[in-house]
């Protein structure tokens, strides 16, 4: 049998589980939506795709290194405003949308990989 499950690498913040209104990461839960880095979470004052702009990811593109960031959109996937989109390349990061479950799962696998990910989860 071959495993085909990505290692989760010690010391960084993966996602364990999620459930309605929260996320266990890194085996401690957080409420609410969160963004996640590979060396802390932070909480996300963002209850709906709407709400999401580039003031309310300030700390994504503040912070150096972040490569790629991925945005859980909640239960569906969501269009990324165009101006949104431009902010964030403008801050030199890649931008991606999915639903939340998704973005979870590809958070881990690029962490995994060692990339310089971050991810934006709206908690379901």
């Amino acid at each position: 049998m071959i495993d085909i499950t990505p290692q989760r690498p010690a010391g960084l913040h993966a996602i364990d589980s999620y459930q309605p209104g929260w996320f266990r990461i890194a085996g401690q839960v957080h409420e609410g939506s969160v963004i996640v880095f590979p060396d802390r979470v932070v909480a996300w004052p963002v209850t709906a795709f709407a709400d999401v702009t580039a003031d309310t990811l300030a700390d994504v593109m503040a912070t150096a290194g972040v490569e790629l960031l991925l945005i859980g959109t909640g239960a569906e996937p969501q269009p990324i405003p165009k101006a949104l989109r431009a902010a964030i390349k403008d801050a030199g990061i890649g931008i991606d949308a999915m639903a939340t479950p998704a973005a979870c799962r590809t958070y881990n696998i690029l962490l995994s990989e060692h990339r310089a990910v971050a991810a934006a989860l709206i908690a379901l």
